[in-house]
């Protein structure tokens, strides 16, 4: 009743769905929830009977798991064999290939060989083989061709050129001779010129290597002649470029008024890459006003987006240390209110989750409502008492004689447990708590951890970071959030600098 093609289909897609009988069926239409049991049954006792029929067999070396894993990549990611493998680190593109053969045979990726190339297409790969910078295997990737391919389209292009009818007279004279050397100079001098541009549009203005000139925009075409002008006449390039002379200097001129932000734009980089790339345009505008740099915030936030300096952002799910009603809850002292007249009035407390490649990593600060300081903070991979406790007990440590802050927090069990109330209690501090499940009750801490993630740790690699790494890398960037970095709440002044503006140690 049904092809092969089309119980492996379903054998896929059931592995797929995590053995979720109900979402094949919606989806392929077929089989009923027995037939589908059935194949599935067939399938495993297949792959069992072809291990036990030969004893000398060796054992697979992939797991039927890691199959499926590979398969779903591969079709999920844009069915690249290359990206597969290299994402995985398995198998070989020819094992993943076989495998995408057995399990989906309707979604392997049309090869290569299907698709039709043109007379120009063929020359003009030709043309950038010859002239190559680089090895024939990058030519032939972004032709998407393989090397072999790539040669023969050489060959077979220069059996036409040199093809002589058999009819013509090879008699020719020294005049006509002559004729034909100029030509063929006069052709070898455009295939440079065009190969020069080719190479100048993908290293001056980063375009892909198989750009079309004719798409350039005429700023993009005059940075490409006034870079190649000492080498080639002005008319050659302005007629490959397909470019007007008086829109030419026209662009030219305009450059020059472009030029006098040059130092700034480099400046504007530079502070960018070495805060975290955290900083929107009104902080960089008051650092380089700071600095003595006069520029306006609509130049800056211009020469920013030029350059794609843009600070991104991630939303994800909360860490959530609540395990129910251990102590009576204090009451919320603190009322949303997050202003303080003085240092060591407020604090704020609770614990954010780092999920990496290599493990979980926790962190534990005490916030001053004072300013933003993070006045101590402990980082561990286990979210444990021990980690809170030695915390609170740093933070205790810096406080002067009369100093007794409120210290408010969410209704974790870090934060009921009798260890930590013995701690507030010695110390004479004041409890203060959020109402369950009200996370505005502790908004600024909230937002101090969504600053954190979006500056240093969203949007960034961390698969070959290990956790001793990450946990040196947050603590660093926790000394700079209090040391360096520009807060405009604060006058565009670093918390450490303002205390020290205000007197305050």
């Amino acid at each position: 009743m049904y092809s092969r093609e089309e119980r492996n289909r379903a054998i896929h897609l059931y592995l797929k769905y995590d053995k979720c009988i109900a979402d094949v069926i919606r989806e392929l239409g077929y089989p009923n929830y027995r037939t589908l049991k059935n194949w599935y049954a067939e399938y495993q006792q297949q792959l069992i009977d072809s291990s036990e029929n030969d004893p000398c067999k060796m054992k697979p070396r992939y797991t039927e798991e890691e199959i499926s894993k590979a398969v779903e990549y591969y079709l999920e990611r844009g069915k690249n064999c290359s990206r597969t493998v290299k994402a995985l680190g398995y198998p070989s593109r020819e094992t993943l290939r076989k495998w995408v053969a057995e399990i989906a045979p309707e979604e392997r990726k049309i090869s290569r060989s299907s698709v039709q190339y043109s007379q120009e297409d063929k020359f003009k790969a030709v043309s950038e083989l010859h002239f190559r910078k680089e090895s024939a295997s990058v030519v032939a990737e972004i032709h998407n061709v393989n090397r072999g391919t790539l040669y023969n389209w050489k060959r077979e292009l220069f059996q036409e050129e040199l093809h002589i009818p058999m009819d013509k007279d090879l008699n020719l004279t020294k005049g006509e001779l002559e004729d034909e050397v100029d030509t063929l100079k006069k052709e070898v001098f455009k295939l440079r010129m065009e190969k020069d541009l080719l190479e100048g549009a993908a290293e001056l203005i980063k375009k892909d290597p198989g750009i079309s000139l004719a798409n350039l925009t005429n700023k993009e075409k005059t940075i490409l002649i006034d870079a190649l002008r000492t080498k080639y006449p002005l008319k050659n390039l302005l007629n490959s470029l397909q470019l007007v002379k008086s829109s030419y200097y026209y662009q030219r001129s305009a450059k020059g008024i472009n030029t006098k932000y040059d130092k700034i734009k480099e400046e504007i980089i530079h502070l960018f890459n070495n805060n975290y790339k955290c900083y929107g345009y009104r902080r960089i505008h008051k650092i380089l006003k700071d600095q003595g740099i006069c520029v306006s915030e609509k130049v800056v936030r211009r020469l920013m987006r030029e350059e794609d300096l843009v600070a991104k952002t991630k939303k994800t799910r909360k860490y959530n240390s609540y395990k129910g009603e251990l102590s009576p809850a204090p009451d919320n002292m603190i009322q949303r209110d997050f202003s303080a007249d003085k240092p060591n009035s407020k604090w704020l407390t609770d614990i954010t989750e780092f999920r990496l490649p290599a493990g979980k990593v926790y962190l534990s600060p005490i916030i001053d409502c004072f300013d933003g300081k993070v006045v101590q903070w402990s980082i561990s991979n286990q979210p444990d008492a021990e980690m809170t406790t030695s915390m609170l007990e740093s933070a205790i440590n810096t406080l002067v004689e009369g100093e007794t802050p409120i210290i408010h927090s969410d209704r974790g069990s870090h934060y009921r447990w009798p260890g930590w109330i013995h701690l507030i209690e010695k110390a004479g501090l004041k409890r203060s708590m959020s109402k369950k499940g009200y996370t505005p009750d502790n908004a600024a801490c909230e937002g101090f951890f969504g600053r954190i993630k979006n500056e240093m740790f969203y949007n960034r690699k961390w698969s070959n970071i290990s956790i001793d790494d990450f946990t040196r890398i947050l603590d660093q960037y926790l000394k700079w959030y209090n040391n360096d970095r520009v807060k405009m709440k604060l006058g565009g002044k670093s918390i450490t600098a303002y205390r020290k503006s205000l007197g305050i140690v």
